[in-house]
């Protein structure tokens, strides 16, 4: 029996992840705060774990004050670091380490796969950071994958849970003029992708979207056509920006992403478009 140890366990990912392998008989760690937070607990578990997952990191979506800039990226280095510090100091390392990422580091310019440009502004450098911090713990043993997730979209949790209720009620609508790109992953794609990549023992940096990415106006058509319920309310972006102020970001200026290199690899999305994706989610 292989051993998965998991930051981030509780979360809506975290906790798909856990029920996922565990009904593939991997035995599930969950690396809590005070596991993560005492070295020597850390390196316990570590030592006896096949694959570490590493998902830890406060909400991306919320304002972001100057302190909570201060959380978003300590609550994802500090954890990746304690992490990388504990594979390098044990005997019995891990064979493989996926940590996460986003498709937030590339910039808005164009479709991108996993050799896109960069964008310069917070979003782009705390994932930089983050993913240059988790390859520190590539070794002769330990291989390091890197998962750059676009928006999640599942029945149970995340970002579409928070939008059923306004398009339901017949208020959806497009985030400002809704021409904004989105890119997103069925659950359901995200966790085989992780069972592709542990099964095969791939090390690589793999953008975790859906090979046609959308725009923001698709994504309310597919839900308003699937809800059937009415888009006609848009949200302007300024209410966004006095809600959240820079982290509106997130929801005003997405990026266009492909999954070229899954792709390239063989793997199968079984949900490949918006329309497919809210149709399974919503029905």
């Amino acid at each position: 029996m292989k051993t998965i140890a998991i930051t981030g366990a509780s979360g809506f990912v975290g906790s798909s992840l856990t029920k996922f392998f565990s009904n593939l008989g991997y035995k599930i760690t969950p690396l809590s705060r005070e596991i993560l937070n005492n070295k020597s607990n850390l390196e316990e578990v570590l030592n006896s774990s096949d694959i570490v997952i590493n998902l830890a990191g406060a909400n991306i979506i919320n304002r972001w004050s100057e302190s909570y800039k201060r959380l978003l990226y300590s609550s994802r280095i500090d954890t990746t670091s304690k992490i990388v510090n504990a594979i390098n100091h044990i005997q019995n390392k891990p064979k493989l380490l996926i940590s996460t990422s986003a498709v937030g580091i590339y910039d808005n310019r164009t479709i991108y796969d996993e050799n896109g440009n960069f964008a310069n502004d917070f979003l782009s450098n705390l994932c930089q950071d983050w993913e240059k911090k988790a390859l520190e713990a590539k070794n002769e043993i330990t291989k390091v994958s890197i998962f750059r997730f676009g928006i999640v979209l599942g029945r149970d949790g995340g970002a579409l849970q928070k939008m059923l209720t306004p398009f339901k009620l017949g208020l959806g609508g497009t985030i400002g003029n809704g021409n904004q790109a989105f890119s997103f992953i069925h659950i359901s794609d995200l966790l085989n992708a992780y069972k592709f990549v542990i099964e095969n023992s791939y090390e690589d940096i793999f953008n975790l979207t859906a090979p046609k990415p959308t725009t923001n106006k698709g994504l309310t058509l597919a839900l308003g056509k699937t809800l059937k319920r009415p888009t006609i309310l848009p949200v302007p972006e300024f209410v966004l920006k006095l809600i959240f102020s820079e982290g509106a970001r997130v929801l005003t200026d997405g990026q266009s992403v492909i999954p070229k290199k899954l792709l390239d690899l063989g793997f199968e999305f079984k949900f490949r478009t918006i329309e497919e994706t809210i149709e399974n989610l919503c029905n």
